[in-house]
């Protein structure tokens, strides 16, 4: 397979604010400095933010993908994620993304598989694979 590229446009719009988009893509994003620092800006999505929704959007694409393959039958994915920022040897990092997927199956037969797809789609998230930060993934099954 050839390399891909996406294209990402950053443009500073005041303060400590900007503006991201893409020639590929509809929709602009506000993207700010978090409020947890000096002049930082509440509720507007800081890279901090960003860098968490690639590795739990990614945890989704790879498994929506990988459950389609196996022919898993789920009717829900969710998935709430944490990026944790430390300062480590004076720098800041993202050292740990903590997932919490939910897949919502049908039949009770589905949970093992179900769990399988969801440990294949971890290991295999190429955002996951792309990163130094520690990926903890805490699964549920739920059956309706």
């Amino acid at each position: 397979m050839e390399a891909h590229y996406y294209n990402v446009d950053i443009e500073w719009k005041n303060e400590r604010k900007g503006e991201m988009s893409s020639p590929e893509l509809s929709q602009k994003i506000e993207v700010a400095t978090p409020p947890q620092f000096p002049k930082g800006m509440d509720g507007i999505w800081s890279p901090e933010h960003l860098f968490t929704a690639a590795v739990s959007s990614c945890l989704m694409t790879t498994f929506l993908a990988i459950a389609e393959n196996s022919k898993l039958e789920f009717s829900n994915f969710e998935c709430k994620s944490k990026g944790k920022l430390e300062q480590v040897e004076g720098k800041f990092l993202m050292t740990e993304v903590i997932l919490e997927p939910i897949v919502t199956i049908k039949n009770e037969s589905e949970r093992e598989k179900a769990e399988r797809v969801l440990q294949k789609s971890e290991a295999n998230c190429l955002i996951s694979n792309s990163v130094r930060s520690k990926i903890t993934m805490i699964p549920q099954i739920k059956l309706i």
